[in-house]
Formats: structure tokens, sequence, C-alpha cells
């Protein structure tokens, strides 16, 4: 178990982290924007299993493979600016057919997970902070490394899944305020769509 300091020093990085919006809060918005408050709920869900895994690589030592090969990390980060900048521009060109009474072009929860735990695997920018962070919060006093670095990351994720709900949920809000005008609706999830191309 990580000491008390630790954890504190920790959660006080993490929360500056996780509260500057990055891809995972742009992420969150453009899809509430986009196909509704569910769905960025299902993609803050799938972008938490994803970020998961990350914590789970580096707590295992291959957190320093990745740092070690320059490729094998830009391949992880266009992987998952490609899949972000494909969902945008996919939400931009759909965003006149999405209407509340077309489920035909709204993608299915699994779907929509499915594509949320890729973009979590490849978030080059919580990925760049663990393999920085977490072992720089390890007291190899206090038992496994590897098992402390597992109980820092589950608070991160934590902190990570509430930020990011909250912002899914208020941009779920605007967009079901704006559903009284269907062409202002168009408008805001281009707006979406754009801001996961972002």
């Amino acid at each position: 178990m990580p000491t008390t300091q630790n954890i504190i020093g920790f959660l006080l990085l993490s929360m500056v982290i996780i509260l500057v919006p990055g891809p995972s809060v742009l992420f969150a918005i453009g899809r509430a924007l986009v196909l509704g408050t569910r769905a960025a709920l299902i993609s803050v869900f799938g972008n938490a299993l994803g970020v998961g895994l990350q914590i789970l690589v580096v707590s295992l030592g291959l957190g320093v493979l990745i740092q070690q090969s320059p490729d094998l990390f830009f391949f992880i980060k266009v992987v998952g600016a490609l899949m972000i900048g494909y969902l945008g521009l996919k939400a931009i060109w759909q965003r006149k057919k999405l209407d509340a009474g077309n489920t035909s072009v709204s993608p299915s929860g699994k779907k929509v997970l499915s594509e949320s735990i890729v973009v979590g695997i490849t978030n080059a920018k919580t990925l760049v902070f663990f393999i920085a962070a977490l072992p720089s919060f390890v007291d190899p006093l206090s038992g496994n490394p590897s098992s402390q670095m597992l109980v820092l990351g589950a608070l991160f994720l934590i902190i990570g899944v509430t930020s990011d709900s909250v912002y899914a949920i208020a941009a779920g809000k605007a967009r079901h305020w704006l559903g009284g005008s269907e062409k202002r609706l168009a408008n805001f999830r281009g707006i979406g769509g754009l801001a996961l191309t972002l």
C-alpha cells in the first residue's frame, strides 16, 4: 500500500491532470453532443477501461518498454489520434441524420463501448503521465511496487470517471436543451464532432 503522503501527492497531481481538459474530456463532451448522455456515459466507462489497461501495463513494468521504444509510443499516439479523428469526422458527416427518431445511424452500446476502450488505450496524455508519475509515488519499503501503482491508478480512475461523467452529463443537458430546434441540434452535433477532432 502506498504511504499516505504519496497518496495525497498523487491525488493532487492527478486532479491537476484530470481537471485540465484533454482527450478524455473532449471525447466525453463530443459523444454527449453527438449521441446523447447515455452514449457519453458509456464512452466514459469504456475510456476508463482503456486507461485501466494502461495502468495495468505500466504497473507490470511494461511502461518502461514503451518508454524505451519511441516507435511503439509513436504508433500508440497515431492510432489514438486517428481513432478520435475518425469518430469526430463521422459525427460531423452524420450530424443531420442523428435525430431522436432515427436510431439506424446511432451506434449500439457495444460499438460505443469498444470505440471508447480504443480511445482510452491510445490516450497518449495518460500514458505519459502514468509512465512518469506512477513510479515516482512508489515507496519501495511499503510493499510490492506493482500493487502500489495499481492502487494509485485506481484512485486516478475514480477521479477521472467522476470528472468525465460530470462533463458528459452537462454536455448531454445542453444537447437536450437544443433539441427544440433540429437545425441548432445539427449544428451543435457538428461542434461535438469538431471537439473530437481537436
